[in-house]
């Protein structure tokens, strides 16, 4: 006995010996010296208290290799991931289940937009230096540095990084931003089977005299089935990396601040994830110096300030995806028929290796105007083949070299040669500076179609009659500099008039801009700190407004005690949405009902659930609720219902179900109860390792299209669980330019063993700020490490 227990301790000694030594080699190195290649000089980082690095070289390549190394340090992982999608290759770490994601995007053309980009490169060029400079500090990670535990997980090796992958990365990050393939067939879909009406309830409008395509599955008997936006979600929704969904910011000019400088906040809204989406650091050279915001794998910020400029981004939503109708010729489908006659798609073939699976292969078709989507995706039920046309495939790309002078520009003429270069996708470019300018710049490759086109739906394209007139010039794109009026602001909202008229567009509803708008204008002794309390608004005037309409038009029906409690508590909403409010966790499950009593006799679950997912839906959820529309007469029952007896009973079962859900005590219906969020980490999906990998969940203050926008879909559930909202809230004054305040979600590092993992998350919650450092002698002297590469 004495001999096996001497046994078993040494056996257990080894295995704790060999568990710490392994938990060892996994940790970031933010202290020491290291040895990497490709250095001129020695590198200086100096890592603050949140594990930001303030990255000091005495010249812009070694700055730019240092980058790369940090940022792989910390995000290796999300870089892996993000350079994987456009490509194709997730199915290699994850298996089949993430087979259809990697069908659509091998099929969207974006890797081969980095090949033909790749061969127009300028090698000489400043731009491609750095790139090359970070890709190398990657490496140098990738061949010496720890490796991270996901690598161990899934059994996937370390391999280098190219340029390559930096523009597939922001190919991604361009389809991200897309709408129409999540609408598009949809609206396609009502129109034909229900027809125009059904859609001008819902803000679209049709030329009425647009025909029926002579192919067109027939009208169905039972409720409306979309199985290619269903496709199209399911190729989405399992993404490992978070969609980019919206934005805020707003710049205001000196004559309207306290100091009498710039203030500048931007906050765009991305999906949660962890690690978040932004890796921050602070590059300083004697020529060069950038507090910027970082995506995985890209060497020059999306984000940045310095000493003489501020710059950031919201989603332009401008409408860059269109869907054709392509005619077969017949018995041939190999062939298509064009203005010019008949012609030969394309065909290409591509192998998706598939983890614990045997290789798939995609073959696929491409006409004059894209990729045919009936092949890529599976149980699409369209007969006649659907092309998607996007912009960002179609036009040379120079996004690299614009997001390189954006980060270099020393003035406003400066920035704004990065405009032109910008073809997708749309943004809305938001600047202010040391010298008084204020700007907002709508970017993106416009161009101007037919006046009978509606770009909504889906397009004949085989007659010539819905191509593309022209493409724009960059400069009648709509934008304000130094306006009259003294600021500028962008909220994904619909923009000025472009070529006399409304760019057609996924815009979202006008909600935030008007907020931001009305409190701008409230006063002209504008601050640093009121800028921070401005982002954590989450008053929703529209909300109070809407709810107000619908209890006009129920309140003379008979109600029980408890239903008359909860019209009271409406009745006095302020339009706040804190944590222990009461009136929207009963307006948002009334607005569920609403929806569901509205459209689910003509569209089937699965459409209804894709529909009320859309900017579409967020647009005329509002505005429906004030008048009568077709879309209220159940079409299953005998009787014609109205407005009123569709918001009565979706007001009733509301009630009912709040009551089933949360109690009987309507002063227990808080906010909190039902409203959370939680940071998803890909190897979180596993329920044993959630604990370890995910960040949260937390009760969370806030909810849709208020500036402090945290987004959740409408279910079943009662419960809104945000899965998207500020990806950083980032403040910065001029008049004090060394102490620009910012925040993450979660923490600078994706490392699970970094005590930089999630050390932001509370004070993000609770709406706190940290400086973004600029003062040299201040970062020094309140380092928390300091790391030297030689």
């Amino acid at each position: 006995m004495k001999k096996a227990a001497k046994i078993i301790g040494i056996l257990l000694l080894v295995i704790f010996i060999a568990g710490f030594w392994f938990y060892t080699t996994l940790l970031p190195t933010y202290d020491g010296t290291l040895d990497i290649e490709n250095l001129q000089e020695e590198v200086t980082i100096h890592y603050d208290t949140y594990g930001i690095p303030h990255i000091y070289a005495n010249n812009e390549p070694d700055a730019f290799t240092a980058l790369g190394y940090v940022h792989a340090q910390d995000r290796l992982w999300q870089m892996e991931l993000i350079r994987r999608i456009a490509p194709g290759r997730l199915s290699e770490l994850f298996g089949e289940k993430l087979l259809d994601t990697d069908r659509f995007f091998a099929a969207s053309g974006i890797d081969e937009a980095s090949e033909q980009t790749l061969l127009e490169l300028d090698k000489n060029s400043q731009s491609y230096k750095l790139a090359q400079a970070y890709i190398n500090g990657i490496n140098q990670f990738v061949a010496n540095g720890a490796t991270p535990i996901e690598f161990y997980l899934t059994g996937t090796d370390k391999t280098e990084f190219t340029i390559k992958d930096i523009h597939n990365i922001i190919g991604y990050m361009a389809f991200s931003f897309a709408m129409a393939h999540k609408t598009d067939p949809l609206l396609t879909d009502i129109q034909q089977k229900l027809g125009n009406e059904y859609l001008a309830d819902l803000g679209v409008h049709v030329d009425p005299k647009t025909t029926l395509l002579h192919n067109y599955p027939s009208k169905a008997r039972t409720a409306i089935k979309n199985t290619l936006v269903t496709s199209v979600h399911n190729a989405l929704n399992p993404l490992p990396i978070p969609q980019f969904i919206g934005s805020n910011s707003w710049v205001i000019a000196p004559q309207k601040t306290a100091t009498g400088k710039v203030l500048f906040a931007n906050d765009p809204h991305i999906g949660f994830s962890q690690p978040s989406v932004w890796y921050e650091a602070h590059v300083h050279t004697p020529t060069y110096e950038m507090y910027g915001y970082h995506l995985a794998g890209t060497p020059f910020p999306l984000l940045g300030h310095n000493r003489k400029i501020a710059y950031g981004m919201t989603m332009f939503e401008n409408d860059d995806i269109d869907f054709y109708w392509e005619e077969n010729k017949p018995n041939d489908d190999n062939s298509y028929k064009t203005p010019t006659g008949w012609e030969t798609y394309e065909t290409r073939t591509k192998t998706i290796q598939v983890k614990d699976g045997e290789p798939v292969e995609l073959t696929y078709k491409i006409s004059r105007h894209g990729p045919i989507l009936n092949q890529i995706a599976d149980g699409i039920n369209y007969e006649q083949p659907v092309a998607m046309s996007w912009a960002y495939v179609h036009h040379k790309n120079q996004v690299l070299e614009a997001c390189y002078i954006m980060s270099h520009a020393n003035n406003q003429a400066e920035f704004e040669e990065c405009l032109p270069k910008i073809h997708a996708p749309g943004l809305n470019l938001m600047y202010g500076d040391a010298e008084d300018n204020i700007g907002w710049y709508a970017v993106g490759q416009l161009f101007e179609r037919p006046s009978h086109v509606n770009s909504k739906l889906i397009l004949d394209g085989a007659s010539g009659a819905n191509e593309k007139i022209r493409y724009m010039k960059s400069d009648e794109n709509p934008g304000a500099v130094n306006p009259p009026w003294n600021y500028v602001y962008s909220a994904n909202n619909q923009p000025d008039s472009i070529a006399k008229d409304l760019y057609p567009g996924y815009y979202l509803p006008e909600n935030r801009a008007k907020r931001i708008k009305e409190l701008i204008e409230q006063k002209s002794d504008w601050t640093k700190d009121d800028m921070m309390n401005m982002t954590l608004d989450v008053t929703a005037k529209t909300h109070v407004a809407a709810i107000q309409e619908v209890i006009k038009v129920i309140e003379s029906s008979n109600f029980s005690a408890k239903e008359k409690e909860a019209i009271n508590i409406l009745k006095n909403w302020n339009g706040d949405n804190q944590l222990t409010d009461i009136a929207p966790t009963i307006y948002h499950k009334f607005i569920y009902q609403y929806l569901k009593n509205t459209f689910t006799d003509e569209l089937d679950k699965e459409t209804f659930d894709q529909l009320i997912k859309t900017h579409i839906a967020k647009r005329f959820t509002a505005p429906l609720l004030y008048q009568e529309s077709i879309w209220y007469d159940n079409v299953s029952t005998e009787k014609k219902e109205t407005r009123k007896d569709i918001l009565l009973e979706s007001f009733k079962e509301a009630i009912a179900l709040l009551e089933t859900q949360l109690g009987n005590d309507v002063n227990a219906w808080t906010w909190n109860k039902v409203h959370t969020v939680e940071h998803p980490h890909p190897m979180g999906q596993v329920e044993t390792l959630r604990p370890y990998f995910n960040v949260g969940p937390y009760e969370v203050a806030g909810t849709r299209e208020v500036i402090n926008n945290l987004g959740y879909h409408y279910d079943d559930s009662g419960e809104y669980k945000v899965y998207f909202g500020p990806s950083t809230r980032r403040v910065v004054d001029f008049s004090d330019i060394e102490n620009g305040m910012s925040i993450l979600p979660t923490g600078q590092s994706g490392n699970p063993f970094s005590p930089h993992y999630q050390d932001q998350a509370e004070l993000y919650i609770q709406g706190k700020f940290r400086k973004m450092m600029l003062n040299t002698e201040e970062i020094k002297r309140t380092s928390k490490n300091t790391l030297i590469l030689k």
